[in-house]
């Protein structure tokens, strides 16, 4: 069996399923990518029986067949090939597979295409569509903020919970918490809630198209498919109970610090320098209209302050946090101003953007850390 497409073309489809590819498979087979030829339509698979991505590209073929190609060597010898179209010639009985340029010619050796494992057949029982940029956004505001404690598989992913009345995104590892939510996802009648793995996620946003389009999401107690385009991402979803993040959200957090993102953000990358290295801890003094942000390491006598102006509505105020938290939030809003929720010393802090989008509501919350002695 033979089929011919042009570098470029198979080079872009294989790049998006590189990332699933593992490293030390459990199942040697899974260091290949599936090839299945149907009607000159090609389909390639990788997967790593958790996350599975599939795309499809149209080639021409003398033949239908199926057969496992060795993932590195196929992506190596395409990124190194000029754009031309390129052969690939298939042998049935031994899986060799030829690939014929104009340059030369590269032989592997493949695998029986029936030793790939097959996905199981789907029932899905919820499905709804929204838009790649919406989900994009919801993936990029929360994927930081998942845990990576095996010790707590509940939060090594992010929570969809998709109703009629709004649909939130949300991601913890019990230091800090991100709630997105939108209201402007169409959802029909009850949904159940599922969390997504952070592998599939981060696979998801890389294979995202840059141009919106429309995303179908269908999915039952244990897998999740998102379709767009040419692509299919199949995931398994992780069984377990998300922490209740409703009940950690404080709602009486009236002391508010507004400031400009990157004068803070930048204070911070300074300040954290001369914390404590366990804790980084940095302390917030927020007197009249000024930010104070203090840092210091008793043990090697370094310490470092900043003064920062901000709109100030509330009590005078002492609290701790770890900087490289806020920075890592920070970091991951755009808005050029954001709004500090403080309350008590003791209490959850939350960090929001001054101003939102229409049907867009982002709250970031982090965890104090209590304060030593020391003051400035």
């Amino acid at each position: 069996m033979k089929f011919t497409a042009s570098t470029s073309t198979i080079l872009k489809q294989i790049q998006m399923l590189n990332g699933v590819i593992p490293n030390n498979p459990t199942m040697p087979i899974l260091e290949n990518f599936l090839f299945e030829i149907q009607g000159g339509l090609l389909k390639i698979t990788a997967s790593d029986m958790q996350t599975t991505i599939i795309s499809e590209v149209n080639v021409e073929a003398n033949a239908d067949g199926n057969v496992a190609i060795p993932a590195k060597m196929l992506t190596d010898t395409l990124k190194n090939l000029p754009e031309q179209p390129v052969t690939f010639s298939i042998d049935f009985e031994t899986y060799t597979i030829e690939i014929s340029s104009d340059n030369g010619r590269y032989k592997l050796a493949g695998e029986n295409a029936e030793d790939y494992p097959s996905n199981p057949d789907f029932d899905m029982s919820n499905s709804l569509s929204m838009t790649s940029e919406i989900l994009g956004d919801a993936i990029g505001y929360t994927l930081f903020a998942t845990s990576s404690d095996d010790m707590k598989p509940n939060m090594n992913g992010v929570f969809f919970n998709l109703s009629e009345e709004h649909s939130d995104f949300v991601a913890t590892d019990s230091h800090r918490l991100v709630r997105y939510r939108r209201h402007d996802i169409a959802v029909t009648g009850m949904m159940s809630p599922i969390i997504m793995g952070k592998k599939a996620l981060t696979q998801l946003k890389n294979i995202l198209p840059s141009e919106s389009s429309d995303v179908t999401l269908e999915f039952n107690e244990q897998y999740a498919i998102f379709s767009f385009g040419s692509m299919k991402l199949i995931s398994r979803l992780i069984d377990e109970r998300f922490p209740d993040y409703e009940n950690v959200i404080p709602l009486n957090n009236t002391n508010l610090v507004t400031l400009d993102r990157q004068a803070l953000l930048g204070c911070l990358k300074r300040i954290v320098i001369y914390a404590n290295k366990t804790t980084n801890q940095v302390r917030f003094k927020v007197q009249d209209n000024e930010l104070f942000v203090s840092a210091e390491d008793l043990d090697f006598s370094n310490e470092a302050k900043e003064r920062l102006f901000c709109e100030h509505d509330g009590e005078d105020l002492e609290i701790g946090f770890n900087a490289k938290f806020l920075i890592e939030i920070l970091n991951n809003i755009s808005s050029d101003r954001i709004t500090l929720r403080l309350s008590e010393p003791g209490m959850a802090g939350l960090i929001v953007p001054e101003e939102q989008p229409e049907n867009e509501d982002v709250l970031m919350l982090v965890m104090p850390i209590m304060l030593h002695n020391f003051s400035y």
